[in-house]
């Protein structure tokens, strides 16, 4: 970067430079070592990758938003979650090179305040982190207002998890209907999103290898329509399943077939799969007639993932049958229900101790009662 300071006629003295496109910048000042100051700051942001065009801070935020938000290549239901994190922003016709981390900390108090979850915050502030960062890159602005903000605590994952017991889950597909059981086995035994099991066709299951591919899933958009595309990211997977879930699918596809050209297992409108709207109705029938309350479809995967997880299944396994995208996924969310080093050793040193009397490792059962 190229930069001057020259005295002018009326006393006055200017420091310019040219930016990396060629664009000349200027300032008048009443003394020279102000002017110096400024271009040492200039010159600084510049060798330190902080530099952002004076000029291009003036847009605003919606609008800077709306331009880079266009180049992106979203699915649907991002494209919704950003317009709408966007939008709530109190700051979003503010020029975004004047928006100041007191704004951003504002914002989050104002949503705190109207009652919206933690996790429901988290979504919309990382969000719109997200146009922030992106402006940095483009030399929009200079740093990140959002860095730091903190953010309302969520409930421990242990705390907010709601997992049904054994019991709840088999009254459930005891009193469900016969054409929404394997919907509700797919959930609660392989741990499908309800999307994910509202997209299964028939092709997707192997009845001789015992396996399910999960390729896609069903969204509605508005106004009702329906909506099939790829799942979340990271989440195309081959799930193994267990002999009863491959005899129900198998029992299910015999009584009653499929719909459409696609082969839906699953019915919904005019030979297509069902929506959330639908899968809903039938959800909260099967609670009201099993007595129950309380309990999310989405319950049923967190049931699965903790049987995976109390038959010794390690991190990465439970990661590709859920389909995270990264183990720390996983961990983050059920860390708590993996045993710790204590259980471990404890069964370690249960496991020497026998070996060496030459008796049977009491089952947990037993280890309890003794020291009852």
């Amino acid at each position: 970067m190229a930069g001057n300071i020259a005295k002018r006629a009326n006393g006055k003295w200017r420091a310019r430079y040219r930016d990396e496109a060629g664009k000349e910048h200027s300032r008048h000042f009443d003394r020279k070592i102000d002017a110096q100051q400024w271009l040492d700051q200039v010159t600084s942001a510049v060798v330190t990758g902080t530099y952002a065009d004076p000029q291009a801070g003036r847009i605003t935020f919606a609008a800077y938003f709306g331009e880079w938000s266009d180049r992106q290549v979203w699915a649907h239901n991002t494209v919704v979650a950003m317009s709408l994190a966007a939008r709530s922003t109190p700051f979003a016709g503010k020029p975004i090179k004047q928006v100041r981390r007191s704004d951003v900390e504002a914002w989050i108090k104002q949503m705190n305040a109207a009652g919206l979850a933690p996790g429901t915050i988290k979504t919309r502030y990382v969000n719109v982190r997200s146009v922030f960062r992106a402006a940095v890159k483009d030399r929009v602005i200079g740093s990140d207002p959002t860095d730091g903000v903190r953010l309302p605590r969520r409930r421990r994952a242990d705390i907010a998890m709601s997992i049904p017991t054994p019991e709840e889950v088999g009254q459930l597909m005891a009193t469900a209907d016969e054409r929404f059981q394997p919907f509700i086995a797919l959930c609660a035994f392989a741990g499908l999103r309800l999307g994910e099991a509202a997209g299964v066709q028939l092709g997707d299951v192997d009845f001789l290898r015992k396996t399910l591919k999960v390729s896609r899933q069903v969204q509605r958009l508005n106004g009702g329509e329906i909506d099939v595309r790829p799942p979340k990211y990271g989440s195309e997977r081959l799930v193994y399943l267990a002999d009863s879930l491959v005899h129900l699918l198998a029992k299910h596809v015999a009584e009653y077939g499929t719909t459409g050209k696609s082969r839906w297992l699953f019915a919904g409108e005019e030979g297509s799969p069902p929506h959330q709207n639908t899968v809903a109705y039938w959800w909260r029938k099967t609670l009201r007639d099993a007595g129950l309350s309380r309990i999310k479809l989405h319950d049923l995967r967190h049931f699965y993932a903790s049987g995976l997880i109390a038959a010794g299944c390690d991190v990465v396994t439970v990661q590709r049958s859920l389909g995270h995208s990264k183990a720390t996924t996983t961990l983050n969310t059920y860390a708590h229900l993996w045993p710790t080093a204590e259980d471990r050793t404890r069964k370690a040193a249960e496991s020497i101790m026998s070996a060496s009397l030459g008796q049977p490792a009491a089952p947990p059962a037993e280890l309890a009662a003794s020291t009852g």
